[in-house]
């Protein structure tokens, strides 16, 4: 049977050569200003971001913007536009997808019959949350599919 690593380690084989989208980090200066800063690259899978060496849950998906001024008619508008700034100003370019506030999984707790966010094992397989709300799934037909929309197969 196979564990979440050995099926993490085989999507990896899979998606060489497939694009990532940009890691990035809060960081707050008194003298810069708060802004966020490239931590690295990750194929988007989902719920998940895998990495060269390790799996992350995702949380926070925006694209990096100038910032400009206009009027917004809700709050959350203007937050969401001083994060992309944020992003902008941490040096990612103008457009790029950034990745921020995901956090790390523990594949082998997940391997030893526990869970590590949307990741656990159900039955002796392992098994994926793809929504909040969402029940769990194999996470080997998870990988299938999101692999496939990613390569465009």
């Amino acid at each position: 049977m196979d564990t979440a690593d050995d099926l993490l380690r085989d999507a990896r084989t899979r998606l060489a050569g497939a694009p990532r989208e940009s890691l990035g980090l809060q960081r707050t200066s008194r003298w810069r200003g708060d802004r966020i800063v490239r931590a690295g690259s990750a194929w988007h899978l989902g719920v998940l971001l895998l990495t060269d060496d390790g799996v992350l849950s995702t949380a926070e998906i925006l694209r990096a913007a100038e910032p400009v001024r206009r009027g917004y008619a809700a709050d959350s508008a203007r937050a969401r536009a001083e994060r992309r700034a944020q992003a902008r100003r941490g040096g990612f370019a103008e457009g790029e997808v950034v990745h921020v506030a995901w956090q790390v999984l523990d594949v082998a707790a997940v391997d030893a019959g526990g869970a590590s966010g949307p990741l656990a094992t159900v039955d002796g397989v392992p098994s994926v949350r793809w929504s909040p709300g969402g029940a769990l799934v194999p996470l080997r037909g998870y990988l299938d599919e999101r692999i496939a929309l990613l390569l465009g197969a």
